[in-house]
């Protein structure tokens, strides 16, 4: 069947898979709230792709191999694990419920058969191990078959156990509780480069452990001020370079990026490059410090840029240039006008992500209306898609979408005041070397892939 071409981007919408994580809405259509998906992540090779969920489970997707008989289409992804990764606790001292949500997924780059990630809540961050069963030993010595220990005066001989094939089944165990650390809530998680250590980022304060070692960790950022009145800025997000591991980046709630060498001091409070872009005062509003504030960074693959998304637009940082960003791409431009309102529903708070591909030359973040925003770099080229069961069908290539504030509209537009502010993409993930990306959309996880002939 021929597909019409849509964009002459690298990625283009075609729904590979529309999974539906749970299907405990209501008669009302109402969104149970421990089922939206507040995190996502693919693992190093992107064969698995993990999601968490507000009600503190981890689901854990697999990419099937590539059928035979269709040897241009790429594996699907489908359930591999699910498991219950947090619970809500109460913080007797502080009178304070600790919610079970699952604020962050980082995968470890795997070393063994088994796969290994941390996953972390407000307060309490937990490596699990997942691995592969598929033989069970038999004929023990000292138990029966169903695993009572024998009457050793009925052992007479002794014999050697075997391993006997069974079903596959996946384990998931937890193998390291990293706890009491944290005042504040916990808004990111990254392991660094060497593979043995990792940092945790709250609002005030970045932690540095080693995967190891629960017991202590090592605080290496702390901007909390001896009067909390003095407080201007928080910590909004944090990420060690992809090469380098002495150093990470965090960034800010007034729109800074701070890049820190570990090799300088053992507190990092001191910064080595701040990135930051002078305001114009002739744009200056009572919005202006809310929607500057940085949601989300990422090092990209290189170790060269840095991707930020604030609330309107998103930035390329140059690593050797830290007076302004490099690339400027207006995401929703269109709600500029609409601030007062944002601000009066609190979606003006809303923290989107973003995402590189796995060449680094397109970026990737979503918007309102269940809309993502996809940006090349080289062409200059953008394009606006919708993940929605609606323009999703399995295998259909999705059309570009375009908002209109007014005047004459084409077919297919939409009106800026006829936009979903309770469908928003906030959390996005492009698949490490190949096309695919996955997009959570409240209780759903949408996958995509570039287009096939």
């Amino acid at each position: 069947m021929e597909r019409e071409p849509v964009t002459r981007l690298p990625l283009l919408g075609v729904n590979k898979a529309t999974l539906r994580l749970n299907s405990s809405s209501t008669s009302t259509g109402l969104v149970e709230q421990s089922d939206i998906i507040s995190t996502v992540e693919f693992n190093h090779t992107g064969e698995l792709l993990a999601t968490g969920d507000k009600g503190g489970r981890v689901v854990i997707f697999q990419r099937e191999p590539e059928c035979k008989t269709e040897p241009y289409s790429q594996g699907e992804y489908n359930v591999y694990s699910t498991f219950q990764s947090h619970e809500p606790e109460f913080d007797y001292l502080k009178s304070l419920e600790i919610e079970e949500k699952i604020n962050k997924i980082r995968w470890l780059p795997q070393q063994n058969a088994a796969h290994f990630l941390l996953s972390t809540n407000d307060k309490t961050i937990k490596l699990w191990k997942v691995s592969e069963r598929d033989k069970r030993p038999e004929g023990y010595n000292l138990k029966d078959e169903e695993g009572r220990i024998k009457d050793l005066s009925t052992v007479t001989s002794l014999q050697v156990p075997v391993l006997k094939p069974m079903d596959l089944m996946v384990e998931v165990s937890p193998r390291r509780v990293f706890a009491n650390a944290h005042t504040y809530h916990v808004n990111s998680i990254s392991v660094n480069s060497d593979h043995e250590t990792y940092m945790s980022a709250d609002d005030l304060r970045i932690n540095l452990w080693h995967l190891g070692i629960t017991d202590r960790s090592f605080n290496i950022v702390d901007i909390k001020p001896v009067n909390m009145e003095d407080l201007t800025e928080v910590i909004t997000a944090a990420e060690f370079h992809p090469h380098h591991c002495n150093l990470l980046v965090y960034s800010s709630s007034k729109g800074t990026l701070r890049l820190c060498d570990m090799r300088e001091a053992a507190l990092c409070d001191k910064h080595s490059k701040l990135f930051e872009e002078p305001e114009d005062p002739s744009n200056r509003s009572f919005f202006s410090e809310i929607i500057s504030s940085v949601s989300d960074v990422k090092f990209s693959h290189s170790g060269r840029y840095l991707l930020t998304r604030d609330y309107l637009t998103a930035k390329v940082w140059d690593l050797n240039m830290e007076n302004k960003p490099l690339e400027i791409y207006q995401v929703h431009d269109y709600l500029r006008s609409k601030l007062c309102s944002l601000y009066e529903n609190d979606c003006i708070f809303d923290k989107f992500e973003c995402a590189w591909n796995g060449s680094d030359s397109v970026i990737m973040t979503g918007a309102y209306n269940n809309f993502f925003r996809m940006f090349d770099r080289n062409t200059k080229r953008d394009v606006t898609l919708e993940a929605s069961r609606e323009s999703s069908k399995p295998r259909a290539v999705l059309k570009p979408r375009r908002v209109c504030q007014g005047g004459k509209r084409r077919k297919d537009d939409i009106s800026v005041d006829s936009l979903d502010f309770t469908k928003k993409i906030l959390h996005t993930a492009w698949h490490p070397t190949e096309n695919i990306i996955a997009i959570a959309a409240t209780n759903n996880l949408y996958i995509f892939q570039d287009k096939f002939n």
